[in-house]
């Protein structure tokens, strides 16, 4: 069984000749890399030590986060409230309008 995007298919472990991994497993590694950069940059890279590149047995690449304590996961959702704050003030700010309040401190 699985979701419409296909993310909580079974990950491959017996792998099908028949099936092309490779494309979607790079395409893992290549967000998953991105995503340690951030995470580096922002001071989490040692909460992410199970950040790794996998792949479903449709060949549809997964990044996985792996196990992470409970303040990292807090601390990834303020960088992401952050960031979407930012990006709406900027965007009101192109279209001249009045930038939304600021988030609420976690």
């Amino acid at each position: 069984m699985t979701d419409p995007r296909r993310v909580v298919a079974k990950r491959t472990e017996n792998l099908s000749p028949a099936m092309p991994y490779v494309r979607g497993w790079a395409e893992a590694k290549r967000g998953a890399g991105a995503l340690a950069e951030q995470l580096h940059s922002a001071g989490l890279g040692t909460d992410f030590l199970g950040l790794r590149a996998d792949v479903t047995v449709f060949g549809d690449g997964l990044v996985c986060l792996g196990p992470i304590q409970p303040e990292a996961g807090e601390a990834l959702a303020r960088l992401l409230v952050m960031g979407l704050a930012m990006e709406m003030a900027d965007h009101a700010d192109r279209q001249g309008q009045p930038a939304p309040p600021e988030a609420p401190a976690a």
